[in-house]
């Protein structure tokens, strides 16, 4: 079977781009061949900054062919009384490139239609590969995309060549004025060529060994760990290697080479997280640590290519690196000389969001609410400690670091506070107050930290949707719903337990008079309803069945962690075998309550009158609740919901029993009103746990 190759050559592409386009093009390939029955189990894409490289080591040499049944119009159209063709059976043949003579009628379930047999499939790869080719290189998506020159065609970059063999023909296909040949290009510098590749299997030696290209990402990816770990023990060290941006320099070389480089100790004296954000952020660099954690005055940094004076490049990038780490203990310096009072009078003149006051404001609401949440959570030995966290947690916005790394925020504002006199549990809220930064960032750590977090994410949601600056479809401008999953996760995590409405009724109190567009009766509301919706995304992303998480959230869902343990009960529940007639059993009683109890002429509280009860399976459902209740309370106020669900379980039979016997709408109506009571109270505990109506089987 035949080896394709095909390789795109642009200029530099961006490295966050690469992951992607090799993905999609992997799959754009393996779809279009699909679709012409050409289809290779074994369709492998790269990617490097310069070019982007599809390879199908065996491919069908022609599609299967394939006898198939077309058919077109109705008898009674296709021809006339006499029983000759119409015009109608002459264009179906000649559609299908067929004679008319060649159309027969066939039987179908809807009638009897002309049909015409064709024999499809039997092209060959090299006439189908070309226009799938041209499909792809169109089809390939980018966050933006570019045209240049006089070409019609949008890509990321532009394009310089198309390389396309079949073993050792060249697939010939043009877009513009780029037409495909068998020429490549290496490193820009190492091995530049360009270079005539003889067939599609020569290709992956002539681009490494001449072109001194590394095509896979992971390998290049192992080349800079690999490095990057040898040089920093040889420093006595180990490399602090982000996964973020071992990434993105993985993606900027075709040819990884790691350098060591060193800087003046007295810059030590800086906070860790400044050293490490400028040789990341900034020069790309990885740092270095000691066995206790603590920084060494080396970096590691990685180059495009092997220069022919390292010593030269080693020195350059010293000293740019060292320039960025002279402003960063500059501003270090300036900032310990500056008083908390000094920042927390210039947060007035910082606007947190148009119409919602200063950041002075803001904190002002944070040092109150972070008290609330800490006592509604049941937690009043952190009160103290959580409200001075809040009352300070903005303080670094005006700070000259984070004027320069804005990144370092709420950390700097957690290393200043302890700096400054504030406790170890201050400092370590405030530094984590803005976590989670995203559904795979890790919670607060600390109690305070995530009192702290939760206060000012309810504090944003409420002003944001108090001013009618809600999500609406795709737009967030305020990550508004990653502020409501934040919370979520934060509470879960932490397992707080306190009333979600009492919360964000605190938060929109903490705006006082402030006059807001959206009316106050209806904003809580609307900041539930959000939830709701979040809260459904978020266990639904997390694997469970969508009606199990509906019936737990329209229970309710104001109790956050109580909802987390409800879901996994009722997830558990579902997978029980005889799930499906119990979920029937439960939605009855539910059911008759939703539709009847509103015509039941007086309203329905749940109280059962035993001299009422007339037939033996009413008076068995009575004792059996009676029994059961007290015990069904009680776990489930102590969180046992697995319990619960059991307990219901037990009642299943003495309920079947009841509606397979007993008229509930009777023409007594002290009796009529009796029964309903009687199931009145077994769905009201029922809804505690899940609105069995949303579940489905």
């Amino acid at each position: 079977m035949p080896h394709f190759l095909f390789e795109i050559g642009f200029e530099e592409m961006p490295a966050r781009f690469l992951a992607g386009l090799t993905e999609e093009a992997r799959a754009l390939f393996s779809e279009e061949l699909a679709q012409v029955k050409l289809g290779s189990d074994a369709v492998a894409a790269f990617a490097t900054p310069r070019r982007l490289v599809v390879s199908i080591p065996e491919l069908a040499e022609a599609s299967p062919r394939e006898e198939e049944v077309v058919t077109g119009p109705p008898e009674r159209v296709g021809f006339d009384a006499s029983g000759n063709p119409t015009p109608a059976a002459s264009g179906f043949a000649k559609g299908q490139g067929k004679d008319v003579a060649d159309v027969f009628v066939m039987e179908t379930e809807k009638g009897r239609y002309l049909a015409l047999r064709k024999t499809v499939g039997g092209e060959t790869a090299m006439n189908l590969l070309p226009g799938i080719c041209q499909d792809v290189v169109k089809k390939l998506s980018f966050p933006k995309r570019m045209r240049w020159g006089s070409r019609e065609f949008a890509f990321g970059r532009p394009v310089h060549w198309f390389l396309a063999l079949l073993d050792d023909a060249v697939v010939p296909f043009r877009l513009d004025d780029i037409a495909s040949g068998r020429e490549t290009r290496g490193h820009r510098i190492m091995g530049p060529g360009p270079f005539s590749i003889a067939t599609a299997k020569d290709y992956f030696a002539v681009i490494r060994d001449q072109g001194k290209v590394i095509l896979d990402a992971r390998e290049r990816e192992g080349m800079v760990r690999s490095q990057a770990e040898k040089l920093a023990a040889e420093a006595g060290g180990t490399a602090v290697i982000n996964p973020t941006l071992l990434m993105e320099v993985t993606g900027l070389t075709e040819h990884p080479v790691v350098v060591l480089g060193r800087f003046d100790p007295k810059f030590l004296d800086v906070p860790r997280e400044v050293l490490i954000t400028s040789m990341e952020s900034h020069q790309k660099s990885f740092a270095v640590q000691d066995g206790k954690g603590g920084l060494l005055p080396v970096f590691l940094t990685t180059l495009g290519l092997m220069p022919a004076d390292l010593e030269l490049v080693r020195r350059g990038w010293q000293r740019v690196l060292t320039a960025r780490l002279e402003d960063a203990r500059f501003f270090w310096e300036a900032d310990l000389g500056t008083d908390i009072e000094t920042w927390q009078k210039k947060l007035e003149s910082v606007v947190f969001l148009a119409g919602l006051g200063s950041m002075r404001d803001k904190a002002r609401r944070l040092e109150r609410l972070c008290g609330v949440v800490a006592e509604l959570s049941g937690k009043p030995e952190i009160m103290l400690e959580a409200s001075q966290a809040g009352g300070l947690s903005k303080v670094d916005l005006v700070s000259t670091m984070v004027g320069e790394f804005a990144e370092l925020q709420g950390i700097m504002g957690g290393i200043y506070v302890r700096r400054k006199g504030q406790s170890e549990t201050v400092s370590r809220a405030v530094g984590e107050q803005y976590l989670p930064a995203g559904p795979d960032s890790p919670v607060p750590a600390t109690l305070a930290g995530a009192i702290l977090s939760v206060a000012d994410k309810a504090d944003t949601l409420a002003g944001c949707f108090g001013n009618d600056m809600a999500p609406t479809g795709a737009a967030d401008p305020y990550a508004l719903r990653r502020a409501a999953l934040g919370i979520c996760r934060i509470v879960i995590e932490h397992g707080l337990r306190f009333d979600l409405m009492e919360l964000l009724q605190a938060a929109i109190d903490g705006y006082g008079d402030l006059k807001f567009k959206v009316d106050r009766t209806h904003l809580l509301a609307k900041l539930l309803d959000f939830f709701g919706q979040r809260l459904r995304a978020y266990f639904t992303g997390r694997g469970f069945d969508t009606l199990v998480v509906e019936a737990a959230v329209g229970a309710s869902f104001t109790d956050i962690a109580a909802l987390a343990e409800r879901v996994a009960a009722l997830a558990a529940f579902a997978a029980t075998p005889d799930f499906g007639q119990a979920v029937l059993t439960f939605k009855r009683a539910a059911n008759i309550i939703r539709k009847q109890g509103v015509g039941a002429g007086v309203p329905l509280s749940g109280a059962i009158k035993p001299e009422l009860l007339e037939e033996q399976a009413e008076k068995d459902l009575a004792a059996a609740c009676e029994a059961v209740f007290p015990r069904y309370d009680a776990l489930f106020h102590a969180g046992d919901y697995a319990a619960v669900l059991d307990v219901l379980y037990e009642l299943r039979p003495t309920v079947d029993a009841f509606f397979d016997n007993v008229m509930v709408m009777c023409d007594a109506m002290d009796v009529r009103l009796n029964r309903l009571n009687l199931l009145k109270a077994l769905v009201d505990r029922l809804g505690r746990v899940a609105d069995f109506a949303a579940l489905q089987v």
